[in-house]
């Protein structure tokens, strides 16, 4: 009888019928039929069938619940202070940094005289100001002023670099304005709200129609 030829089944190693049947993996241990009504058969060394008995009886993961949470303005709308008993107005973005230098300080004056000690601005990216002691970081209690009235806020921005052609990064103060009734005036303008202004060196910042003056001083520019 003429020899047939082989197959491309045969050419990968694969055999077929009663030698698959009867064959097993040469790098595997000893094997057994397991009589459970399904006929169900397996490979392997007998202490491997506990550890994959387990595996399979192990409970599945839990899937992954969506995240409900609160984001950009919504999440604003629901900052509270620690108590519960405020709802701030403000979220400071992702560019706001605490700016050690150069060094800003606050005067606060009304009319000629200061009417407080200086306040160093290098604890903390912003600061909030109003008439709610509760929260915020320089109270204005003028009747004029807003619970919740202003900010202050070092927010890291790119400038160009003396050379023209790098760019650099640097840490500067804006004032923004939290919808307050009577307004924050920036050299005696009026300032739009929810709007960051730059401020500068000796710039004056007054709230609502109180009479205090705040000048901003960078004392690197003093000395």
């Amino acid at each position: 009888q003429q020899e047939r030829s082989r197959g491309p089944a045969e050419g990968r190693g694969l055999t077929s019928g009663k030698q698959q049947q009867q064959q097993r993996p040469p790098d595997r241990g000893p094997w057994r039929r397991e009589d459970d009504g399904g006929g169900k058969q397996r490979w392997g060394k007998p202490e491997e069938w506990a550890a994959d008995e387990a595996a399979a009886a192990a409970p599945a993961a839990p899937k992954e619940q969506p995240n409900l949470g609160l984001s950009g303005k919504l999440a604003a709308e629901s900052n509270k202070t620690v108590d519960g008993t405020a709802q701030l107005k403000y979220q400071p973005p992702p560019e706001a940094r605490v700016c050690k230098k150069p060094p800003w300080r606050l005067y606060v004056f009304k009319g000629a005289e200061e009417a407080a000690p200086p306040i160093t601005l290098n604890q903390t990216p912003y600061y909030l100001f109003g008439k709610d002691r509760k929260v915020a970081d320089i109270p204005t209690d003028h009747p004029s002023c807003s619970r919740q009235h202003a900010v202050l806020c070092f927010r890291e921005v790119e400038i160009d670099a003396p050379d023209g052609i790098a760019v650099m990064r640097v840490v500067k103060p804006y004032i923004i304005d939290l919808e307050s009734i009577n307004g924050t005036h920036l050299n005696g303008e009026k300032i739009e709200a929810a709007r960051y202004y730059e401020l500068l060196h000796q710039d004056v910042i007054k709230f609502g129609l109180s009479s205090r003056e705040y000048v901003m001083m960078n004392e690197a520019a003093v000395k």
